[in-house]
């Protein structure tokens, strides 16, 4: 074939070309041969010389377009109103294909001529720096203007039958009817309104679609809803309610993947939402408070998807869970009573937590609201307090849970258990308000655990406190580490004072174990207790403690070293007896018992003189040593000033090594974790920490006025505590007191800072 322009008669290659054209849009046979004599034909009609006729060409294709389909739609309908459907698709599956083909064989004209005069989708919208006449037409790439006849020509002289026919057939299917019309053919149908405008620019690809069938079947399908909503709130209950709304729902995205365009499955859902939910989201509210009541997993599990995906739907459900999860928690906790009340505390907490824990998970796919709510719940539980103006019991008894895990016992749990139940204390501690609370709780039953040599397991003691640094910070547990370094430095400091005994000939001198625990003043929260005077220490003591105190201040200069009594311990053997036995006592009961090593009996006064102690101290110290038998007193009732302590030398035990348990040293409140001495400390603490935080707040920003400076103070601890309004006040006016701050002289509720 030569590709050289020449000239050409248009009426004879037309009426060639017109024949394949019949054929190939009749899906007829047209040999290979055929087609490519037919191509080169279009070829040849487009560069013709003098001049092209691709016009004549393109009307001509046109025209035989059109009288084709308007033959077609007399086929259509010239069928029965049943088998127009049938009729139609058949037309439309054979028409689309042909099209398709012929496309292929204008391949050269839809290239070379009409593609290069397309304006593009921009310049159509928005115009070009030419401008776009009022008039123009646009012309239609061959496979393009066979859709569009077809849309002319063949859907909207039918749209009406053809639609109302398809609304039909789609309710035959959601009732349940008989179908006359197969899938197939609705399907195709509805695909053919799509197809026609593929081409067009995406502003307007679906409006047919949309126009002509879409918005009927919504309206149609709202309709149908209202009233299938209506008929089931009369027959039925709520749970059936809520089932066969659920399975409205999903019967109607399966029907729309079915029979329409995927863009119309959210539409039909909403449509369907709006109808069957919305419309009665009250009813639904007001039941699902029976059903949260009663925990109705079930009725819940299918409450839930029905209302997430209304605007505010899920809110209300959202409130009641809230108030019922704390009305069961305060239910679980407030009868708790006995020795062991910090441990039902806690586990019971833990129940609480893990129970609704599930329920969310299980009937509200864990959504972060209602995890929220679950938090919220707990949190006001936890936090809750039995009387208005006392502080939580919460982080005490937290606390004292911990200490029982970590403290040796004679239930001795394993440590896998002792790890679980640990990790667990966790989900309780984040829900507590008052961490710092917690902090000086448990930071003072560890000091008890380390220096007694209490502690279970030493590994476990470091992963809880690590676990308490990850959830409040380096700076909620920096004490707790420094008591744990201390601990490690004694026993180094120990090896040491025991080696340099040995160079230097002491070891005869001392005859005794000695231990001593070196201890921070900062890091440990021990205090001196009250005393009268100053506690002789038993001769036997006096060479130990004035060693280490001459090689510590030789290891370390300028360092002040004060004894703690009342927190050591000593073992004493006793050989006075018919076997002997080793008992370990706390500092003054030793002392007491030494005297006892030239004499059999003392006097009260005798012994209180001897040891510096007031008789209100000895008789605190005596008693234990008397009801345990070891002492005997030689008047009845209280011990006075002349009675007379002797040793029991028929004192028996089957334990050969034993502990005498100390006095419970009621002026020690912090070494007995008195509730209130520990929330006073608190409140000093806390004080001093909203000092310094408005005083840093101060000095960078150097004027705010008092909602301000409030505002700001109470972003600052939330990880710790929450502060009360009255207690920032009350630090404000302690630093104008302190001239860090003052008021400014034109506004009485501003402060300036004083630098």
């Amino acid at each position: 074939m030569s590709l050289k322009p020449k000239q050409i008669d248009f009426s004879q290659t037309w009426n060639a070309l017109q024949k394949t054209i019949e054929s190939i849009i009749t899906l007829s046979s047209v040999p290979r041969a055929v087609w490519n004599d037919r191509f080169s034909d279009i070829y040849s009609l487009c560069v013709a010389y003098p001049e092209s006729f691709e016009n004549e060409l393109y009307y001509e294709t046109e025209m035989f377009l059109e009288k084709h389909v308007l033959h077609l739609l007399s086929t259509v309908l010239a069928e029965n109103e049943s088998g127009l459907l049938q009729a139609y698709h058949r037309a439309w599956c054979e028409y689309s294909q042909g099209t398709k083909h012929l496309h292929c064989l204008y391949s050269y004209l839809n290239e070379h001529h009409i593609r290069k005069q397309k304006l593009s989708e921009a310049a159509i919208i928005y115009g070009t720096s030419f401008a776009v006449s009022a008039s123009y037409q646009e012309r239609l790439q061959i496979g393009e203007l066979g859709l569009d006849i077809w849309k002319k020509k063949m859907i909207i002289p039918l749209k009406e039958q053809l639609v109302s026919q398809l609304l039909e057939c789609i309710h035959a299917d959601r009732v349940g009817e008989a179908q006359i019309t197969n899938t197939e053919v609705i399907c195709g149908v509805v695909q053919s309104f799509v197809e026609v405008e593929k081409y067009r620019s995406r502003v307007v690809k679906m409006k047919l679609y949309q126009t002509i069938f879409e918005a009927p079947f919504l309206e149609a399908s709202g309709q149908f809803f209202t009233s299938q909503a209506f008929t089931l709130r009369q027959k039925s209950n709520i749970t059936h309610y809520m089932e066969k709304v659920s399975s409205q729902l999903f019967q109607e995205e399966l029907r729309v993947h079915k029979f329409l365009h995927a863009s119309s499955v959210p539409k039909v859902k909403l449509c369907c939402e709006e109808k069957m939910i919305a419309t009665c989201v009250s009813w639904l509210h007001t039941e699902a408070e029976s059903m949260i009541v009663n925990e109705s997993r079930r009725d819940l599990s299918l409450l839930y998807p029905l209302l997430r995906s209304l605007p505010d739907g899920l809110t209300p459900i959202v409130q009641k869970l809230t108030e019922h999860i704390i009305q069961q928690g305060l239910k679980a906790i407030e009868n708790l009573q006995g020795e062991n009340v910090h441990t039902q505390f806690v586990e019971t907490m833990l129940d609480v937590h893990k129970k609704y824990s599930e329920l969310i998970k299980d009937v509200f796919k864990a959504d972060l609201m209602f995890v929220a709510a679950l938090d919220k719940a707990c949190s006001a539980v936890v936090n809750h307090k039995t009387v208005a103006r006392q502080p939580a019991r919460a982080p005490e008894l937290l606390a004292k849970y911990c200490d029982s895990l970590l403290r040796k016992s004679a239930k001795a749990a394993s440590e896998v258990e002792v790890e679980e139940k640990l990790a667990n204390c966790i989900t309780v501690f984040k829900y507590v308000n008052d961490k710092d609370v917690f902090q000086k709780f448990y930071a003072r039953m560890l000091a008890k655990r380390l220096i007694h040599q209490q502690s279970k397991s030493m590994d476990a003691e470091e992963s809880m406190i690590e676990r308490l640094k990850q959830a409040c910070g380096y700076e909620f547990t920096n004490k707790l580490h420094r008591m744990f370094t201390d601990m490690s430095v004694s026993a180094d400091l120990n090896a040491k004072f025991t080696a340099s005994l040995r160079e230097g000939d002491r070891e005869n001198q001392l005859r005794i174990g000695f231990v001593v625990y070196v201890l921070q003043a900062g890091a440990w929260p021990l205090a001196l207790p009250p005393s009268p005077g100053p506690f002789h220490i038993p001769q036997q003591l006096e060479k130990s403690i004035q060693a280490f105190e001459a090689f510590y201040h030789a290891q370390f200069n300028g360092r002040k070293v004060t004894w703690l009594h009342h927190l050591c311990q000593g073992e004493l053997k006793f050989n006075y007896l018919k076997k002997p036995y080793l008992v370990i006592v706390q500092t003054y009961q030793m002392a007491l018992l030494l005297l006892f090593e030239h004499c059999n009996s003392i006097q009260c006064r005798e012994a209180a003189a001897s040891l510096h102690l007031s008789h209100d101290q000895l008789v605190k110290h005596a008693a234990s040593l008397v009801d345990s038998t070891i002492l005997k007193k030689s008047t009845e009732g209280d011990l006075e000033e002349d009675t007379v302590l002797s040793l029991n030398f028929d004192y028996s035990n089957k334990r050969t090594k034993f502990r005498i348990t100390g006095p419970l040293q009621r002026d020690v409140p912090h070494e007995n974790n008195d509730t209130e001495a520990t929330h006073r400390s608190v409140d000093e603490d806390r004080k001093l920490y909203l000092q310094a935080a408005i005083v840093r707040i101060m000095k960078s920003r150097k004027v705010l006025t008092h909602n301000q400076l409030v505002q700001e103070v109470l972003s600052q601890p939330k990880i710790t505590f929450i502060p009360s309004i009255g207690m920032i006040k009350k630090c404000i006016e302690a630093l104008i007191d302190k001239q860090y701050i003052e008021r400014t002289p034109n506004k009485a509720d501003e402060y300036s800072y004083v630098a």
